[in-house]
């Protein structure tokens, strides 16, 4: 027994020589086998490893570029797939919940949708600050006040008084909510503008603004 291990070692050892001494081609051949051996396992691994992610989470993003304020609809948006330890706070897992609102920002095409993104209640108290707020659409008697409008701009809503030098404060520190896009045959019909207010103060605006011009100022 003792022979026959004295003239394994030897053999292996020479074996090995042999290899390194061949063509390089043969070594490359070898390693590449190697490698991939050793990244299909670690595939293996991560694939059954326990809590591994392995389609994602569907969240709701947007099929295409889009400005601000238009209102969205189905074919404006898609569900994909998203890795869940990277999915924002308060996104949007179903088309049906953002069909018909309206996207106050502007967004980029693969953007994922989020509660913060689409004009609401939730999105008024949030700008306004104060839970019992309320968003009033107001159809602006100037449109190209418009252009100066963004969310988040502090305004005062004001009307027509009994006399011209004396307008009425309707809404003082409303905060925009959103500017939506011209409708089709608005012709020369001023902007809606989504305002943001106390709930106490909307009704007020509301009745306002279906009877008598509004105009908004900013502060």
């Amino acid at each position: 027994m003792t022979g026959s291990r004295q003239v394994l070692a030897p053999r292996l050892h020479d074996r090995f020589l042999e290899f390194l001494r061949g063509p390089g081609w043969r070594r490359v051949a070898v390693a590449r086998r190697a490698g991939a051996a050793l990244l299909a396992g670690i595939a293996l691994v991560l694939a059954i490893a326990p809590g591994a992610d392995v389609g994602g989470v569907p969240l709701v993003v947007l099929a295409r570029d889009l400005p601000a304020g238009v209102t969205l609809r189905a074919a404006d948006l898609v569900v994909r797939q998203w890795p869940a330890d990277l999915i924002p706070a308060g996104a949007i897992l179903e088309v049906a919940v953002a069909d018909g609102r309206v996207l106050v920002g502007e967004a980029r095409a693969g953007e994922p949708l989020t509660d913060v993104r689409l004009a609401g209640a939730e999105l008024a108290s949030r700008l306004h600050g104060s839970p019992d707020a309320a968003a009033v659409p107001v159809r602006l008697a100037d449109p190209d006040v418009a252009t100066l409008l963004v969310p988040g701009s502090r305004v005062d809503v004001v009307t027509v008084g009994p006399k011209a030098d004396q307008p009425v404060v309707l809404a003082a520190g409303a905060v925009v909510v959103a500017v939506l896009r011209p409708s089709e045959g608005a012709g020369t019909r001023g902007r809606l503008v989504l305002v943001a207010m106390p709930k106490a103060v909307a009704t007020r605006v509301a009745a306002a603004a279906l009877t008598e011009q509004v105009a908004i100022t900013l502060r």
